[in-house]
């Protein structure tokens, strides 16, 4: 099974709005499909603020990943943020996962990446030890927190 990674456009709208439904559901994420699609529709037009790509064969996607951009002094430039990853249960556990982290970083370095983030929960450990794998590491003294609008 391969995880390349292939970015998003317009046409897979469908492929990845089922993907990401498929997630929120599984995570207990509560969002209308219309507010959903709202979100994801930019991304595949080309928005400069992020990207989704899907994991595997675009036919027949496998998975989806979401990664946002921003800009980092303490990081000197253009930073991202892994938004969502989801990988189908049924080919869990076979480096997909691993494999799509790792080509994220190359597939973006040519925009100029210099560093990618992401958040994990706490209690998570074996998508701590995921993340690890792929050369994430925890920042020391730094904790995620949020506001929302």
């Amino acid at each position: 099974m391969s995880a390349a990674l292939t970015l998003a456009r317009p046409d897979h709208l469908e492929k990845l709005d089922a993907l990401v439904g498929a997630f929120h559901a599984e995570e207990g994420i509560t969002l209308p499909a219309d507010q959903r699609r709202k979100g994801l529709q930019p991304l595949l037009e080309g928005i400069p603020h992020g990207a989704a790509y899907l994991i595997g064969p675009p036919r027949a996607p496998i998975g989806y990943l979401v990664v946002t951009f921003g800009w980092s002094l303490e990081f000197g430039g253009l930073d991202g943020f892994i938004d969502e990853i989801y990988v189908r249960p049924g080919v869990r556990g076979r480096g997909i996962a691993t494999e799509t982290l790792q080509a994220l970083p190359r597939a973006l370095a040519g925009a100029g990446l210099k560093a990618l983030h992401l958040e994990v929960n706490r209690t998570a450990e074996a998508t701590q030890r995921l993340y690890a794998r792929a050369g994430f590491t925890p920042r020391a003294d730094y904790m995620l927190m949020t506001k929302t609008f």
